[in-house]
């Protein structure tokens, strides 16, 4: 299954793909073969990154908070959130590289209370800055306890960041909160008082995989 995200490139590369094929079997000779394995693998690499796994829906537990991104754990930290918290934070990212789904999921359930774009580089995105001068969308989800910051971050290859998350917006955790094309990465701000799950160089799977409990 392919993301809705994707419907539009992909129906491209198919159109693309034909035309161009039938173009070289035409004028390139022998050379056509290497010509149409190239534009196979290119759309097989789109229908890939764009694919929806089958995830399992996480149990109505609010004391665990999910994973909102397929990757690798990068950074666990004690950082200060400046954007809207303003207060320490336990940070949580995670990189996603071309290879990994790009979906994001909503960590918890809860308000939407913060929702802002920010426009910014393309610092790779595993940089330390890349969390405060990159392209990002930060989204502010109230629970029943706490403020929770999930902050979705463009890398040296991603050039579009997709949110569905909206300022009042009542959502459930492992609804999809966006999309973020090629190579990204994700950073959660959690209250101190959680207890992380996880720990540097683990794989996580968006919408499964428990990186924090509440206390």
């Amino acid at each position: 299954m392919i993301h809705k995200e994707g419907h539009k490139i992909v129906s491209y590369l198919i159109g693309f793909c034909i035309v161009a094929g039938g173009f070289s079997f035409r004028y390139f000779d022998n050379a056509w073969i290497y010509i149409w394995v190239f534009l196979l693998l290119l759309l097989g690499f789109a229908m890939y990154f764009f694919r929806v796994p089958r995830r399992s829906q996480p149990e109505n537990n609010n004391s665990e908070v999910i994973a909102p991104a397929d990757g690798k754990v990068v950074a666990i930290e004690t950082v200060k959130e400046d954007e809207y918290l303003k207060r320490d934070c336990k940070l949580i990212s995670i990189f996603m590289s071309p290879l990994n789904v790009h979906i994001n999921w909503n960590p918890v359930s809860g308000i939407v209370r913060h929702a802002q774009y920010h426009p910014g580089k393309y610092l790779v995105a595993w940089h330390p800055k890349s969390s405060t001068e990159n392209e990002r969308m930060s989204v502010v989800i109230e629970t029943q306890r706490d403020e929770i910051l999930v902050r979705q971050i463009a890398g040296a290859m991603a050039r579009r960041i997709i949110n569905y998350n909206k300022k009042g917006m009542e959502v459930q955790k492992g609804e999809e909160l966006g999309f973020i094309r090629f190579g990204s990465r994700v950073d959660i701000y959690l209250p101190l008082n959680y207890e992380v799950q996880v720990s540097m160089g683990d794989k996580v799977k968006g919408k499964e995989s428990v990186i924090a409990l509440t206390p």
